[in-house]
């Protein structure tokens, strides 16, 4: 067993987990070591219908959580399914079956095995499409989703370790065939990664070195973003001067904007990059628009930010705006 995944397991002795399985190696293999190391956790399996194998996987994920002593839930994503974003819609249906879950059974922590190869694969994709820090950054190790926390303990785990484990214990696994599909970039990726190394010398080691580092820098930021939001989100909308916003840093400045339209807006996700820019283009001038699920609006040099459908006005029912309120320290 990987000696980091233990370090970073110690911290949740004592707590209630779930794990999401899906019968590939990686879930099995935390499965097993959650298991191995007595955690109090249960398993969670999301048949979403989609695989002729989908039954078998199913049925294999609930007789190893027997063999093993490990709790095991199965959900069934049944109905109409999209004809397209099909990929995006089992994702988020698998999260909001688990995550209810865990809200109803007062689970905290649901862990994921997301390791160390789709971590690099993330920052080669996001390279690939010129991606900023947040991007390169690839997968945080703690995030949150519908209120509960989402952990990978295996990010310094490679595939390879995780399979090795499973063949010489034989624990079986299931492969996805869409991992041997070249249509998806993360496929080719997968299967050229190797040229990095052999022909440039970038070793996976220093590439996930680089992550980490790069991961610093997004938590700092991420720290004073949090900061500057908190002094002008007040009842679910923000006013603050053009200041605020423009005398920032360019990527402050696309961050900040995205953070408040996240908060303000309720989505899971920021807008995407090119939607921040546009908008940051038209908040140079006095203007009026939606994105994120706001309305975003600019009069002289005030900028106000509300829920979509909500009014526009830089009036509060008191009389007078956070800014009007805090413009000093603004």
């Amino acid at each position: 067993m990987n000696q980091k995944f233990l370090d970073f397991m110690r911290a949740y002795k004592g707590h209630r987990l779930a794990v999401a399985v899906s019968g590939g190696v990686d879930s099995v293999c935390l499965l097993c070591w959650l298991a191995e190391i007595k955690a109090d956790v249960v398993c969670l399996h999301v048949n979403h219908g989609l695989r002729k194998n989908a039954d078998i996987e199913t049925q294999y994920v609930r007789d190893l959580c027997k063999s093993i002593g490990v709790p095991c839930k199965i959900f069934y994503w049944t109905g109409e399914k999209p004809s397209s974003g099909l990929e995006a819609a089992a994702r988020d249906a698998r999260y909001k079956f688990m995550t209810d879950f865990c809200q109803e059974n007062g689970i905290e922590v649901l862990l994921t095995a997301h390791q160390a190869d789709d971590q690099i694969e993330t920052f080669l994709m996001n390279l690939g499409r010129g991606s900023g820090l947040y991007g390169l950054a690839a997968m945080r190790r703690v995030t949150y989703r519908d209120g509960i926390k989402i952990v990978r303990p295996l990010l310094d785990v490679s595939r390879a370790e995780l399979k090795s484990y499973c063949d010489k214990k034989s624990i079986q696994y299931f492969v996805d065939e869409m991992n041997d599909d070249p249509h998806y970039t993360r496929v080719r990726i997968r299967k050229n990664r190797y040229l990095l190394s052999e022909k440039l010398g970038i070793s996976d080691s220093r590439i996930l070195l680089a992550v980490q580092n790069l991961g610093r820098v997004r938590d700092a930021l991420d720290e004073q973003i949090s900061e500057m939001v908190a002094k002008v989100v007040d009842n679910s909308r923000a006013v603050f001067s053009d200041s605020f916003l423009f005398d920032q840093a360019p990527d402050i400045r696309l961050k900040l904007l995205g953070t408040l339209i996240q908060k303000i807006g309720g989505d899971e996700y920021q807008p995407r990059l090119t939607s921040l820019s546009n908008a940051l283009d038209k908040l140079q001038r006095d203007c009026k628009f939606t994105l994120g699920h706001c309305t975003l609006r600019r009069l002289n040099q005030k900028i106000l930010i509300v829920p979509e459908g909500a009014k526009t006005s830089f009036r509060t029912r008191h009389g007078k705006s956070k800014f009007e309120k805090s413009k000093k320290e603004i």
